[in-house]
């Protein structure tokens, strides 16, 4: 993968290297694909700019020698033999130079059958062209060469200014691109390090990844603790720690800690390159609302060519002067350009694209995103959605005289020599909470029952039901009500026992993310109900949807059903999105309104969803909804400035207030387009203080 890699030392002006892939002006009704998005290929920025800044060094003499301009504001401009050509001279170079790139443009539009911006501005510009040199080669008239070199130079700017933001907006694929540093340091035998391209790491290589530095590829911590910056790549805020065995992603930032780590992925095997290829397929996605624009843009020319037609024919009719007539067309062809309309969905959607990807969000279908915002019900996946997938102790209670901490940590001594998933649990659980375990001796499994150790000279015991009924000793009455209470959520419940005194019960179960009550609670306040499917008993899944809130629970539901249910949910035309883990929900993240795939952090090749969370965080949900609103928010605003100001702009340039001495020169048109054009280009910027 092409991924124009450097470090932020080597960084090169973006104008000076960047290619516009962005915006369509006015593809027809047919135009497939990308919607135009291709419109301007192999148009850089830094090419607009260049010939921006040469056309107008180049009008100004145009202008200076301009005689209307010099009998409008009372100055002489020096007189020598051929000043009066100088008009026409720099008038041409500048149509020449600066112009050709909208008539090849034309061209490229004809050819294709679709006329759009490039059409319009290559009309306004040709005709004025070829009016000012027969006025100058002696027709009579008023040559219009100060109007068209302003024209042209002015048009040049706004592309300038336009691409510019499309480019900002497209930088997510460039800022994630910069994220992978030049060069790695590599271990060698002996353990001698060297300095190579990145290029050049293989799987299994050894690298060094000092403090400060960037992580260059994919790997496994062999050695070394450290904490690793990933907000860049899973939108976590705070560093993550790493020790020996964990997994790194190319593109973090390693902290002050030193690591050895052993390469597991490199360039399009990353977890980076998985998130580039789908933000630039969101880039590219075509939605209803970019179809909507596309169309209207379409249309938006047809419109402004018979406009200019009818003006021409119009004034023509009334005894207007040729050049007079020529004007008003040529003013009309430039104020019509659908170049607002054009920009208007593309630009929100690189927006909206580029915050996603910060914030762990990854847009594979626009139009998964676009359906977000009219979501009626949002249905979860239970394990390694709502839950952790793994299991945890999710309450405890404990005799009168021991600490629940004190309780979890010598129970998870007893079984720290044990693999089943109850000894992960209690493991796992006092390790989250920061306990320090003590050693362990005379370990003893007993099979079905539980095991026995000894721990800081108490011989104490861990077990079920079957353990206590073993050893023939009686829980008291607190300890008995919790077990009664787990089992009637269809949890397990462990007991720790110490000779005959019942020290503790554990419930166990797959728990709950702490932050899925508060995803539930967002959804709701956002006016969307929220349901659960999963295949577990409907003891523990109406257990888990007390617990967090859940307005509709769908238990003890295979695999190959899940899809009938998000069926049975979309009846009456309700919007629904399902969340899952891409693997086995597939068909039902397909079948429902809104695919939305949980990434697990560096899995992000999920092919099912239209939308890839990079976090396992299910608060992520309500902020693709929001998200979706605000986008679409921002396009319908577009929309309707850019359709609203041609709908009063075309009449004006057409000259239809001429009997009250209001009239637009061509230039003047060209300031108003390019004003639009920015006004769309700030309003759709202003996504980026949307609340998420």
């Amino acid at each position: 993968m092409n991924t124009d890699r450097h470090g932020s030392g080597h960084a090169r002006s973006s104008e000076d290297h960047a290619t516009h892939h962005a915006h369509g002006h006015g593809p027809g009704p047919d135009a497939g694909g990308q919607g135009g998005h291709d419109r301007h290929a192999g148009h850089s920025v830094a090419m607009f700019r260049d010939r921006f800044r040469l056309s107008l060094a180049l009008t100004i003499p145009a202008l200076v020698w301009e005689p209307m301009l010099q009998e409008w504001f009372g100055y002489t401009a020096p007189r020598f033999p051929g000043s009066q050509y100088i008009p026409a001279i720099f008038g041409t170079a500048v149509f020449l130079y600066g112009g050709w790139v909208f008539v090849k443009g034309a061209w490229s539009e004809l050819a294709n059958r679709l006329p759009g911006m490039m059409t319009l501005i290559s009309l306004a510009i040709v005709v004025a062209f070829l009016y000012s040199a027969a006025v100058t080669l002696g027709y009579p008239g008023h040559a219009l060469w100060w109007e068209l070199a302003t024209l042209v130079t002015i048009m040049l700017l706004g592309h300038w200014i336009e691409m510019r933001s499309i480019f900002q907006a497209e930088g997510a694929l460039k800022e994630l691109a910069r994220l992978l540093p030049d060069t790695a340091v590599r271990i060698t035998r002996g353990d001698e390090t060297e300095v190579v391209p990145v290029g050049e790491i293989r799987d299994g290589d050894l690298l060094l990844i000092r403090p400060g530095a960037g992580i260059p590829a994919d790997g496994v911590v062999k050695s070394g603790r450290s904490s690793v910056n990933e907000a860049m790549i899973t939108g976590e805020s705070k560093p993550v720690e790493k020790g020996e065995g964990a997994a790194v992603i190319a593109g973090t930032v390693n902290g002050q800690g030193s690591l050895r780590i052993e390469v597991t992925g490199t360039g399009d095997r990353t977890a980076l390159a998985g998130i580039m290829r789908l933000v630039a397929q969101a880039q590219t996605s075509r939605s209803r609302a970019q179809a909507l624009a596309d169309r209207a843009a379409f249309w938006l020319t047809l419109v402004a060519i018979a406009a200019g037609v009818v003006t021409f024919i119009a004034w023509w009719a009334v005894g207007a002067t040729p050049d007079f007539t020529i004007t008003r067309v040529v003013t009309v062809l430039v104020i019509a350009c659908p170049h607002a309309l054009g920009l208007a969905v593309p630009l929100v959607t690189a927006i909206s694209t580029t915050i996603g990807a910060q914030n762990g969000l990854l847009v594979r279908d626009r139009r998964g995103l676009e359906e977000a915002r009219r979501l009626d019900i949002v249905v979860f996946d239970k394990t390694g959605t709502l839950t952790l997938g793994s299991h945890r102790v999710v309450s405890m209670t404990v005799e009168d005289g021991v600490t629940r901490d004190d309780a979890l940590r010598l129970a998870a001594a007893v079984q720290r020599d044990a693999e089943h998933p109850i000894a992960n649990a209690l493991t796992t659980s006092a390790k989250e909470r920061g306990l320090e375990v003590p050693a362990s001796a005379g370990f003893e499994s007993m099979a079905g029952v539980g095991v026995r150790a000894e721990v800081e000279g108490r011989a104490l015991h861990v077990g079920g039901p079957g353990m206590l009924r073993r050893l023939g000793v009686q829980p008291g009455r607190t300890i008995l009500a919790a077990a009664e209470a787990a089992a009637a959520d269809a949890r397990s419940a462990t007991y720790l026992i110490d000779g005959e005194r019942v020290l503790a019960v554990f419930a166990i179960a797959d728990a709950v993310r702490p932050e899925s009550r508060e995803a539930v609670d967002r959804l709701h306040a956002a006016g969307i109900r929220v349901a659960m499917l999963t295949g577990d008993s409907r003891a523990v899944a109406e257990s888990v949807a007390r617990e967090l809130g859940i307005d509709m629970v769908f238990a003890e539901v295979l695999p190959e059903d899940k899809v009938a249910k998000i069926e049975e949910l979309q009846q009456g035309g309700r919007k629904v999105a399902m969340v899952g883990d891409g693997v086995n929900d597939a068909p039902a993240l397909l079948t429902a309104d809104v695919g939305v795939a949980i990434g697990a952090g560096t899995d992000v090749a999920v092919e099912a969803g239209d939308v890839v969370l990079v976090r396992s965080d299910p608060r992520d949900v309500a902020r693709i909804v929001a998200l979706s609103r605000a986008s679409y928010r921002k396009m319908v605003q577009n929309l309707w400035w850019a359709a609203g100001y041609n709908i009063l702009a075309i009449p004006l340039a057409a000259g239809v207030l001429a009997w009250a001495g209001i009239l637009l020169v061509p230039a003047v048109g060209a300031i108003l387009m390019s004003a639009s054009t920015v006004i769309v280009a700030i309003n759709a910027q202003l996504l980026r203080r949307a609340a998420m």
